[in-house]
Order: structure tokens, then sequence, then C-alpha cells
């Protein structure tokens, strides 16, 4: 391994030197071959296991492996994927690519699956290692490209671990240029009210060696606005809010995180749309010098957070949802009866699903007023972007 390779061991990608013996473990694990089954139920496991034998490095087994079997789950599990804004992104160059986050498995896949059919250059991506609940699953995500975000730690721990992430972040796109994927803020926007964490810009600011903005600059920040019509766990959501609402100490186990990657992978979604933004680099150069960090990171979180609110694909589904919520006809124009009963269909069977005992009125009342949020909010931050971003969103 090169020095760079040693000194970010533990969070990167495996290098392609190991690929190969990686893969050859990877494929006796009894766990991955459930897994591989499960989703996969016609696969002949054997034929599979020799097949990914043959790839020795990370980008051919995203080209031969990963490719044609996300080009299935999109076909199985969506109306199609489309994204618009792909010219503003030079292939020659590196990014860092934020974007809101809806899906653990497929926010990345599926844009990733967008670089693949134009010919672009794949991401790294961020994956906290929360959801790193088996050895196996650890192999195989840093055998496709992703990094290892290390979470729930200790104070001290904590600020080594942003230090280094921050360091192999800038390492990954400024030296070795290529580009990488982390979400706008820590775990998924479970109500739709996508907001950028500052302190997730803080940490990407922390490497570099310059002032806190030309560390920023160095890594290109390009927000990407993600919209599915449908997202098969809203349902498991709105459980979550309300679980929480009852206890406040409630806490999700690895089994939840499980059982949603498994629900987001295999479930309808609808359409998907990705609206590549530009990157925010003209407006960190015109910041006011005399900004401390804190503001700069609210400043960046603006930027991000009008690209991606204006970059929402809106659906039918958005507009119904709104108006129901608040009661209004505002958005009327936008769909019909038919949708409107079909959409109300959807989330009575949806919410059918929320396998929680003894529910009262009031929290069905709840369970019902989150789901129609989770659909509204993308319509309701919309509306705010267009009337209070233009600068950020036009560059």
């Amino acid at each position: 391994m090169t020095q760079e390779q040693l000194q970010f061991e533990d969070i990167a990608p495996y290098p392609d030197s190991v690929f190969h013996e990686k893969m050859q473990h990877l494929v006796k694990e009894p766990g991955f071959e459930h897994a591989v089954r499960w989703v996969l139920p016609n696969v002949d496991y054997d034929e599979m296991c020799h097949d990914l034998l043959q790839v020795h490095d990370k980008d051919t087994f995203q080209r031969k492996i990963m490719w044609p079997f996300l080009e299935m789950l999109a076909s199985k599990t969506t109306s199609g994927i489309t994204v618009d804004g792909l010219e503003r992104v030079d292939k020659t160059k590196a990014y860092t690519f934020i974007t809101n986050h809806r899906d653990i498995v497929l926010d990345t896949s599926f844009l990733n699956l967008c670089f693949l059919r134009a010919g672009y250059p794949t991401t790294e991506v961020a994956i906290g290692n929360n959801l790193l609940v088996y050895e196996w699953i650890n192999d195989l995500v840093r055998l496709n490209k992703s990094f290892i975000v290390k979470r729930d730690l200790p104070r001290v721990k904590a600020l080594e671990a942003a230090q280094e992430l921050s360091a192999y972040i800038h390492d990954t796109v400024s030296r070795r240029n290529q580009s990488v994927w982390i979400a706008e803020r820590q775990g998924r926007s479970k109500d739709s009210d996508d907001k950028a964490q500052d302190s997730l810009v803080k940490m990407l600011g922390l490497a570099g060696g310059k002032e806190f903005t030309d560390n920023l600059m160095d890594i290109n920040l390009l927000p990407v606005s993600i919209s599915y019509e449908y997202d098969p766990n809203d349902y498991l959501k709105a459980r979550e809010f309300l679980l929480r609402r009852n206890d406040p100490e409630f806490k999700k186990t690895q089994r939840d995180d499980l059982f949603a990657m498994e629900t987001g992978l295999l479930q309808p979604k609808g359409r998907v749309h990705f609206a590549v933004g530009h990157p925010i680099n003209p407006e960190l150069a015109a910041l006011d010098e005399s900004h401390d960090k804190a503001a700069v990171a609210r400043d960046v979180c603006r930027m991000i957070d009008c690209q991606i609110h204006s970059g929402y694909k809106i659906y039918p589904i958005n507009y119904i949802a709104y108006d129901l919520l608040y009661a209004t006809k505002e958005f009327a124009d936008r769909y019909n009866a038919e949708e409107v009963a079909d959409f109300e269909t959807y989330i009575r069977e949806q919410l059918k699903k929320v396998d929680v005992p003894e529910l009262t009125s009031d929290d069905k009342d709840y369970l019902y007023a989150m789901m129609l949020t989770m659909y509204a909010n993308p319509l309701k931050n919309n509306i705010h972007a267009d009337e209070s971003c233009h600068d950020e969103c036009h560059g």
C-alpha cells in the first residue's frame, strides 16, 4: 500500500491491490449469499461468484456487475430515472457532490447509475459505520468505492474522526482527482424537510491547511437535488416519528436500519429525478472575508439548500399532499380527482403496514399528518426557494 492508503486504511475503499482477495472472502460469506438470493431470487449463485472472481478492481466491478444490477433494479422498482444539469459537470475535474438524503442505499447508487449511463466517472460514497452491521457489508461497500463515516463517538474521538474524514475527502478530491458524494446532513431527512447541517460543512472545511473558505473551495462542492415520487420507507419514517413522540428516548435498532435498506431497495419508488446544480465556488469566493467560520458555514448551508430546493421535481402527489395538509385548493389545477383518490388509497395502504400495537385515534391522525408532511415539504421548500434564492440558484 502507498503511504496515503495506509494513512486512511480504516476508512477508505479497499485499494485495487487487495480487491480480489477481499472478493474471494466475500463470496464465501453466508450472509452475503443470503442477501444476494433475497434480492435476486432466480440467481445462479455459483455462476455469479465466478463472474465476481473475474473482476480485479473497483471500477470494473461497478461497470460489469453493479451497472447491470442497478439497471435491473431501476426497471423493476421505478418508473424511470432522469437527470438534468450533467452538462455542468466537467469529466476531467473532481467534485464533492452534496445531496439531500432520502434512501440509505439508492441515493448514491442511482446517482452513479446516471453517471455510468452518461459516460462520467463514478463517485466515492460516504456511508455511516452504523449501517455496517455485519463484516461482509463493510467489505461489500468498500469494494464498491465507499468510505466510512464514524458516528456516535465520544467528543474527543468524534473530533479526531471528523479531522480524518475531512483529510480523506480533501486528499481524494484535490490530490487524486476522484469525486466523492456525501449527504448534506447526518442521516436521512425523515420528514423531507431538507436542510444542510452546518456541522457537516464545518467538518468539510477542517482539512486543507488554508483559511476555512479556501479549504471548502478546494473540494469543489456541487449540490444535487434528489426527488423520488414515492418513498417506500414513508410509513417507517412516520412510525419512527410516532414512537419518538410517545417516547423521547426511543432509538432505532440495527434491524430497523437493515429493514429500511431492504424496503428502499426492493419496493416501488415511482419516478426518480436528479437535478445537478452548479459548483458553489463562485459564491464562496464572493463571501465577505470578515465572516467567521460559523457565519461562512451558515452561508454555505443556505447556498446548498437553495440549489437543492430549487432543483426538486414536483410530482402531482406533492401538490395533493400540500393541499390536503393545509386544507387549501391552491394547487388544484395541478392534479385531478383520480390522482387524489389514488394518493389517498396509497397513504391508507402504507399506514396499514405500521406495526405499532393499540394505536389511538390521535396516533392515527398524527401518522396521517406526518405522511402528508413528507410529501408536502418538497413543494413547500421549492416555493420558498423560488421566492428567496435567486442569486444562489442561478449562479
